[in-house]
């Protein structure tokens, strides 16, 4: 089991449930979040801490190497259990591997913890509900982060 991140380098973002705006940011990242069961508090902090200080934007010289706590910016937490599809089988997706939804918002507000603990500004979409989210990819940089159990 492993949670999977997909961190978007985004000019804005935001998510909007039932027609009102939950969370917003100017630049700064889009992180996707989905907790498959069997995932840990010692994961999501691990993955927060990594998120915040991946160094996915230009620094003076063009080159990527500042964090978006370098940068000032801000983060957009958006819960996607469809991460955890399982599509090996057949054309429909099995999402047996997703964590139960007590669990996994418990997990994702470790993760939001850790991110406000590095001193980012953070929004967030609702957990659970059917939310749309927009947003302007910069670069476009998307980047696909997991953390096994036991991997460095």
């Amino acid at each position: 089991m492993t949670m999977r991140v997909v961190v978007q380098r985004v000019a804005q973002a935001s998510v909007t449930v039932d027609g009102k705006i939950t969370g917003s940011i100017d630049r700064g990242l889009l992180v996707l979040l989905g907790v498959e069961d069997g995932d840990t508090e010692e994961e999501a902090r691990w993955l927060a801490h990594k998120v915040a200080n991946l160094r996915i934007f230009a620094d003076a010289e063009g080159k990527m190497n500042l964090s978006v706590k370098a940068i000032e910016g801000e983060i957009l937490v958006v819960s996607q259990f469809t991460l955890c599809a399982n599509t090996h089988k057949g054309f429909r997706p099995s999402f047996v591997s997703a964590a139960p939804p007590e669990i996994a918002e418990t997990l994702i507000e470790r993760f939001l913890d850790r991110i406000r603990a590095e001193h980012v500004p953070v929004a967030t979409g609702v957990f659970g509900a059917h939310m749309q989210v927009a947003l302007i990819n910069d670069g476009p940089v998307t980047i696909l982060l997991d953390k096994e159990p036991n991997r460095a």
